[in-house]
């Protein structure tokens, strides 16, 4: 069974365009290195709640939109393997020096699949 890390942060709706073209670099150098799938969504249904929420989780403002993204890998054992590759990799370390988003609220953790439909 696979492997998924997943990730949800808030992105200023002003820098939307920047974070789509770091995503796109990101996930080809994730999928170079081994991923089998790499997903970006941008939150279109996702109210404030009133305990608990996307936006409450990472903090949005008013201003922002929250992403919610994943990645795929074929087992545990590659995730490590390929996220080892790609925090080497110089083409993202690079592009994180001016990232368009605030990545002390971002959320993210691997999973364990127990159902793949």
């Amino acid at each position: 069974m696979s492997y998924v890390d997943g990730f949800v942060l808030a992105v200023p709706k002003g820098n939307i365009e920047a974070y789509k073209e770091l995503a796109r670099k990101a996930g080809a150098v994730w999928m170079e290195h081994g991923a089998t799938a790499y997903v970006e969504t941008i939150g279109d249904d996702v109210p404030y709640g009133k305990l608990t929420s996307f936006p409450r989780a990472v903090q949005a403002g008013e201003d922002e939109v929250v992403i919610f993204s994943w990645i795929v890998y074929p087992s545990r054992a590659k995730r490590d393997e390929v996220m080892a590759k790609v925090m080497a990799d110089q083409r993202l370390k690079d592009s994180m020096n001016d990232a368009p988003f605030d990545g002390k609220r971002m959320i993210f953790g691997g999973f364990v699949p127990f159902m793949e439909l």
